[in-house]
């Protein structure tokens, strides 16, 4: 009981947990004033966002060095925070033909908690260790800890776990918590404030982490030569949509034509960046490897260099 009351002082003192003075009427709305009323709320979240701006950036320098050196970006969170970073994880090799090793979603209680909450998970500190000790977590990585309330055990444990074995820890919540910001090394704190459904932290909670994780994730694989100009020059032509995709791109990078840009990704073996600097080039994929190796994947820096 004494435990319980605890966790309930606790919650009281956690941003995320207050209620909402601006929604106490909701549920005498009709659906349209419902919904003018978590639209207004969830108007707020991108001007939080803006002012954390120069913490994100901080995060994304830890980011891109970690890939330089060969080490993984790797999301860790328990619910709903879990599920973003296992989503935002599961995108990157699509759009940016990256390993799946190079960003790792762990979502606490495994793959099956994706779909159905897993009883005690959050909770569970040994069992966070257990998942980042699975992996061979190592001091080259960067480990992001998601947790909206700031104070879950399973986030907090595998964010010293991870500080322990000499990774970047970068923190992400949505209340501000002395004990989670002393285990970071960059602290991004978006207090979005109430929810307009008291404690349902898959809302502004979620969008303003959906929304870190979006820049964190786009933000590094463009600074390392995963665009050029706004393109995604490294989509991975893995079905029709991504192939068709990958012909727009090698036609608007190079203003070919269809024809050009579909030969040219043959020759490529359907590597879009390759493809677009063999049309801007006029090199062969073997040369245009090459150059590549050379610039370190960025594209626009080789066809410079070819001049």
């Amino acid at each position: 009981m004494d435990r319980q009351a605890n966790l309930v002082n606790e919650l009281n003192n956690i941003t995320t947990e207050g209620q909402n003075p601006n929604t106490l009427n909701i549920d005498l709305l009709d659906s349209l004033g419902v919904l003018q009323k978590i639209n207004a709320e969830d108007k707020k979240v991108a001007g939080i966002i803006e002012q954390l701006l120069p913490e994100i950036a901080q995060a994304v320098d830890l980011i891109v060095e970690a890939f330089s050196r060969g080490g993984r970006l790797i999301y860790i969170g328990a619910g709903t925070s879990g599920r973003l970073g296992v989503l935002d994880s599961v995108e990157c090799p699509p759009t940016f033909s990256v390993a799946p090793e190079q960003v790792i979603g762990i979502l606490a209680g495994g793959a099956s908690a994706m779909y159905k909450a897993v009883e005690g998970a959050e909770d569970n500190k040994q069992l966070a260790i257990d998942d980042l000790t699975t992996i061979a977590l190592s001091e080259k990585d960067v480990v992001v800890g998601i947790a909206a309330s700031g104070r879950t055990p399973y986030v907090l444990s595998a964010m010293q776990f991870a500080k322990a074995q000499g990774a970047k820890v970068i923190g992400i919540s949505c209340s501000v918590n002395s004990n989670y910001a002393k285990h970071v090394d960059v602290n991004i704190c978006a207090v979005v404030g109430a929810e307009a459904l008291t404690g349902s932290t898959r809302m502004k909670s979620g969008t303003a982490q959906k929304l870190i994780l979006n820049m964190l994730s786009t933000a590094s694989m463009i600074r390392s030569g995963k665009s050029y100009k706004n393109l995604m020059i490294d989509v991975n032509a893995s079905n029709e949509k991504l192939y068709a995709r990958a012909v727009r791109i090698v036609m608007q990078a190079t203003e070919c034509d269809f024809t050009k840009a579909e030969q040219a990704l043959a020759q490529a073996n359907n590597q879009t960046k390759l493809a677009s600097l063999m049309v801007l080039t006029g090199l062969d994929a073997t040369s245009a490897q090459h150059v590549l190796v050379e610039n370190k994947g960025f594209l626009r820096k080789a066809v410079e260099q070819q001049g």
